[in-house]
């Protein structure tokens, strides 16, 4: 059986390292790695679509990154109990035209006993920025430790 530490039930520690597992996995844009961290029944509800299970959450995140280019992304725990963890999130990205955008959400999360995700539902909203207002400038993957959080920043 896979594991992915930590797993449930969370303190406010596990839940705060599981919370930044999760946005390092997803600045890497690579979703055979970011599905890795779902069980292979997940189940996720992002914005009008809804994946069930790792090849569908891996095609929705390869027509993500392949619309959302530069895409950075900073999550930060809203919440947690048991086996579930709440996030808001907030991540910037541009489109082949040049159109910068940043795009604000919430999470809930569900894990099973092994600290794989089984369900994912998000709800996102998009803002277009100027390129002058963006806020997320650490060079594209890992965000940098000492970088400001969504609170931090005023998000």
């Amino acid at each position: 059986m896979e594991t992915r530490p930590p797993v449930p039930p969370f303190s406010l520690e596990t839940a705060v390292q599981k919370v930044r597992l999760a946005e390092d996995a997803w600045n890497t844009r690579d979703p055979a790695r970011v599905v890795l961290a779902y069980s292979p029944g997940t189940r996720w509800r992002n914005r009008a679509e809804f994946p069930l299970g790792r090849d569908e959450a891996r095609a929705l995140l390869e027509r993500k990154w392949a619309r959302e280019l530069d895409y950075r992304l900073i999550k930060e725990l809203w919440a947690f109990g048991g086996a579930r963890i709440a996030v808001r999130f907030a991540y910037e990205w541009h489109d082949d035209a040049g159109n910068w955008f940043r795009s604000y959400g919430n999470e809930n999360w569900e894990f099973d006993d092994a600290g794989l995700m089984t369900s994912r539902y998000a709800s996102i909203n998009d803002l277009p920025i100027k390129a002058a207002d963006r806020k997320f400038f650490w060079p594209l993957g890992r965000r940098p430790d000492d970088h400001p959080s969504l609170s931090e920043l005023g998000l």
